[in-house]
């Protein structure tokens, strides 16, 4: 997998949504790294690996784009927060398209 991280303000996504059956986080856009087929973010609570999750990004432009995703990895601790890395699953053409035109812009 490869990533850059959105650097330009049209582009990156307003706002990210991570939820979880359990779990609700309103994540800011300099807090996530969009790659291609996934995405990485800080977390406050851990997750366990496998955990199914949806995300739905908000565009500047008022969009949102839904997800699905598995988490792969989450590594911290609960005094510096946790580096959770999710993979998507089951994306539309016109969403894959979106993510990558996110991932990539520079």
């Amino acid at each position: 997998m490869s990533a850059r991280k959105a650097a330009s303000p049209v582009s990156s996504p307003s706002q990210v949504t991570v939820q979880g059956r359990q779990t609700s986080l309103s994540l800011s856009p300099d807090a996530v790294v969009i790659h291609r087929g996934g995405i990485e973010f800080r977390s406050p609570s851990p997750f366990n690996s496998w955990t199914e999750m949806t995300l739905t990004l908000q565009t500047p432009d008022g969009e949102s784009i839904r997800c699905s995703g598995v988490v792969v990895s989450c590594t911290g601790n609960k005094h510096v927060g946790y580096h959770v890395s999710m993979v998507f699953t089951g994306l539309s053409e016109r969403a894959e398209a979106q993510l990558a035109a996110m991932a990539f812009t520079i």
